[in-house]
């Protein structure tokens, strides 16, 4: 029985890319009903949560912190909830801040958001930093308050992602050069409005200045060890 690579190359190149453009449209929505679901989980979750505690918000890069059994390790007192959704940009999070952010009233607010928006066809750092304020010019006028950290966006190892087709081809858009350049813009931004910008790379950084391989996964997102380098960097801002 022939497999499906087979029985693709029998195809005409018309009937190839529409069948490539099906199987991505499907998972795109896929992708948008998961995230729906996600924020659906989250409003009843948060009926239960203590306020005035820490958030962690953002895309799969937050989301996949396995920060509850990192602080079971290390024995730490700290109630952290988690919001983040895989797949999700600045402009979803806009949307969706009731429920990622002022249904907890945090005092301590930690995002990682943005790199999603990188991948899109029309990026552009302005247009990032620009939504990307609006999410903090709203956080601050609902909870003058709490404390902004903003989370650098990780490196990527494209050496990782080389034999991954779907990942080689995202990460010769998302590039180390373009996650430095949105770094710097966001460090900048954090500087402007008066939050904490946090470079937690140092210890998942390999000597190019890529993701350690040893951590990651696919060429960008970490497996649970990578992410304990980055809690000790978070925990002076914790504390």
């Amino acid at each position: 029985m022939s497999d499906i690579s087979d029985i693709m190359q029998q195809l005409t190149p018309e009937q190839q890319k529409a069948i490539e453009a099906a199987i991505r449209e499907q998972f795109m929505e896929r992708m948008r009903a998961d995230k729906k679901d996600k924020v659906v989980r989250y409003q009843h979750l948060n009926k239960l949560v203590r306020p005035h505690q820490i958030l962690f918000v953002g895309s799969s890069l937050m989301e996949q912190f396995p920060i509850y059994e990192l602080l079971l390790d290390k024995q730490l007192p700290y109630t952290i909830y988690n919001r983040g959704i895989g797949g999700y940009t600045t402009q979803e999070l806009l949307e969706t801040l009731d429920a990622c952010v002022f249904d907890l009233q945090p005092d301590k607010i930690f995002i990682n958001i943005g790199t999603n928006d990188l991948n899109a066809p029309d990026y552009t750092e302005e247009g990032l930093i620009a939504r990307y304020r609006e999410i903090l010019d709203r956080i601050k006028e609902r909870l003058p308050e709490a404390k902004i950290f903003m989370m650098a966006y990780y490196p990527v190892n494209p050496e990782v992602a080389e034999n991954i087709p779907f990942m080689k081809e995202a990460l010769k858009v998302r590039t180390n050069a373009r996650v430095n350049a949105a770094n710097a813009a966001v460090a900048k931004l954090a500087e402007e409005i008066g939050a904490t910008f946090i470079d937690c790379n140092a210890g998942i950084k390999d000597e190019k200045g890529q993701m350690k391989a040893e951590y990651t996964i696919e060429g960008m997102h970490m497996y649970g060890d990578g992410y304990a380098p980055v809690l000790e960097a978070l925990l002076p801002f914790l504390q």
